[in-house]
């Protein structure tokens, strides 16, 4: 199970940036969000009200689905959406693999939950993959200040991902279902998405042709109703550290999609970053724990001196 809930995540989110891709052309980014969630929202609504699986949650509960809400389905989306103005999206991806490091660090944090001997290889491996596989992309940016702006956008915007990555952890942990929590938060994300786009003097209606509404649904039915909900229950079943590797897979699903639609080609340096990612994405999930065996080998040799 946990297999089939992370493929699916990685090759739902590999493929969003395409509906994300045809938004971005006929809405702001705010209203963009607002109707992706607000059609989530409302789908995850039918569905558990007519099923009778609709969770009644506490009013603390509430709070921190609507914390979630910001964090997870709104001002983060909000940021990312922002900062492709400033950076490209080869450092938008470099950034976002740094929900890796956030998770294990927040997940220290709030749980006390140590990451596993492997986690430090693997996701430096990952890293580094990343990094390779977007080498022209970043050697290309040209430092100045927009580009610190895009890059802040991008670190706030991961993590407040991996904040909303721990409030999944803890509606879990209390036995909350994710599907009624997912709900609750889309709706408080949406509800301060429409806000946003009111004060703001914003057109909330955009054009309502097919490749309009075709990338929503696709955004809101399989990028965030599917996505999420086995995303988050990742989340609840391998940890917040492993879960979170699953971002470094997203650009290899994205510019495999990329090579057969808009001619992507491969480079050396992107062949590589791909093995280094795959490797660490074994090593993140092997029995063999290698950062154990390193640590003995130090300590004995130490020992040895």
């Amino acid at each position: 199970m946990n297999i089939l809930l992370y493929v699916a995540v990685v090759l739902i989110w590999g493929t969003t940036w395409i509906g994300i891709a045809v938004q971005s052309h006929y809405a702001t980014p705010v209203v963009a969000i607002l109707w992706r969630f607000a059609i989530s929202a409302l789908l995850l609504w039918v569905v558990l009200l007519f099923s009778g699986k609709l969770q009644r949650i506490a009013l603390k509960d509430h709070l921190f689905c609507m914390l979630q809400g910001l964090c997870v389905f709104g001002l983060n989306f909000i940021c990312f959406y922002t900062a492709v103005k400033y950076v490209n999206s080869g450092l938008e991806s470099v950034i976002f693999s740094m929900a890796v490091f956030f998770n294990a660090i927040n997940a220290l944090i709030f749980f006390k939950q140590k990451p596993s001997p492997n986690f430090g290889p693997a996701a430096l491996l990952g890293l580094g993959g990343i990094i390779l596989l977007f080498w022209h992309d970043l050697i290309n940016s040209q430092f100045n200040a927009q580009l610190l702006l895009g890059i802040g956008l991008c670190a706030v915007g991961t993590y407040g991902f991996s904040l909303g990555n721990m409030i999944s952890v803890r509606h879990q942990k209390r036995g909350l279902n994710i599907f009624s929590t997912n709900c609750y938060a889309m709706t408080y994300g949406s509800l301060v998405m429409l806000s946003l786009a009111l004060f703001t003097g914003q057109d909330l209606m955009p054009p309502m042709n097919f490749p309009f509404l075709s990338s929503v649904l696709y955004l809101a039915v399989f990028g965030t109703v599917i996505g999420f909900s086995a995303y988050f229950s990742l989340v609840g079943r391998i940890g917040a550290s492993k879960a979170a590797y699953s971002t470094l897979l997203f650009p290899l699903v994205a510019l495999t999609v990329s090579t057969f639609f808009e001619g992507y080609v491969w480079t050396l340096n992107a062949v590589f970053g791909i093995l280094l990612i795959l490797l660490g994405n074994y090593l993140m999930f092997s029995k063999f724990e290698i950062g154990k065996k390193l640590f003995n080998s130090q300590k004995n040799y130490e020992k040895q001196a």
